[in-house]
This record gives structure tokens, sequence and C-alpha cells, in this order.
């Protein structure tokens, strides 16, 4: 049954012109693996982003700060500066993949490929991809089964999507034509307006 969700990743890597992809349960766990896998020390991203990523840079203790200006509004998807890493949540076109960059897609309600939950890593950084598509469920290796047969795990994370987001995924990716759907401006609100504690 693993194989729809390898079914799934093939096609998007296809679609986007990333020669990899992982699919994760959200958006968000795809960002975090990436600041685990290339630990930046600081980053830097516009404050008009979803509550997840500032509550993630605590979560990770990497400190952050935001980019103090107004043209920093993002319709599509924004980098996290000082980084290889991009919030590519409310995008999805063909061969959409930059080289050498990790950009994390949403399958979110509202998003271009809206299936109500899950997202994914496009990377061509081959290492990168061996290590995180391990930690995005539990540390497995996919080529031994049963699990418990493997002996040696990395520190994984239960971050693995269904295989019915999966199928369905497909399904909407499929019926792409060549424009993607029009998507809806959504502004989000100031992140320097709120406060986090512990």
């Amino acid at each position: 049954m693993f194989n729809k969700i390898l079914d799934f990743e093939h096609a998007l890597a296809e679609y986007t012109g990333a020669p990899y992809v992982i699919m994760t349960d959200c958006c968000t766990h795809a960002i975090e693996l990436c600041l685990r896998h290339d630990q930046p020390p600081s980053v830097t991203f516009t404050p008009y982003t979803y509550l997840s990523i500032p509550m993630l840079m605590h979560k990770l203790g990497i400190e952050y700060s935001y980019l103090d200006h107004a043209w920093q509004r993002w319709t599509t998807e924004y980098q996290f500066h000082n980084t290889r890493i991009w919030d590519s949540a409310r995008h999805m076109e063909r061969n959409m993949y930059r080289p050498g960059q990790m950009q994390c897609v949403s399958f979110g309600h509202g998003k271009p490929l809206s299936v109500g939950r899950g997202g994914a890593i496009l990377l061509d950084d081959r290492d990168a991809y061996q290590t995180m598509i391990q930690q995005r469920y539990d540390g497995r290796d996919l080529s031994i089964a049963p699990w418990p047969a493997q002996r040696t795990f990395r520190v994984g994370y239960h971050y693995k999507p269904t295989i019915e987001e999966a199928v369905q995924a497909l399904t909407v990716l499929q019926g792409f034509e060549q424009t993607p759907p029009e998507m809806p401006l959504v502004v989000y609100p100031d992140c320097r307006e709120i406060t986090i504690t512990s």
C-alpha cells in the first residue's frame, strides 16, 4: 500500500521538475524536516505568514527575524533567507522547481492541490532526500519489511501522509491542466504583532 505514496511522489516530481519528492502529513512538517537537516543558525522571512512558522522556529531553537518591508507579503511562496528552503504552500505549477533548493508545498484546504491535508518537499539533493525520507516515517528504511526486522534507526518523526491522502492528491494532480487553478489572494496577519510564550 505504501506504493500509493511513492506513485504520488513520482507524479509530483514529474509535474514540478524536482528530481526527488518527499510527501509529508503537512507543509509545516516538510519545512521542519528541511530546517532540521540544514540546521541554519538563524533565518529571516516575511512576517506575513501562518502562525505555525514562528512557532516552528521556537520549537527548533532557531533565531529568526522578520523582513521589515510591507511589500514582503506573498501570494504563492517565499524564501527563508540565509537558507535554500522555501515555503511554497500556495504555489503549484508545472516545472516550478528551482534547482538546488528545497521547496515545501501544501495540500491543505484552499491550496492549488487541495486534498485537505498534506505537504511535500521538492529537492534535488540525494543525500538530503535519503535522510529525510526515513525521518518522515519514524526513521524507517522502507526497503526493510516488516519494520521490526530493522535494527538501526535514524531519529525520525511521525510525519508520514496517509495512503488515502496520497491517492486523492494523485487524482487531483492528474486533473490539472497546463495552467493550475487560479488562487484567491490571501493576506496573512503580521506575525510581528503576536507574542509567543513557552
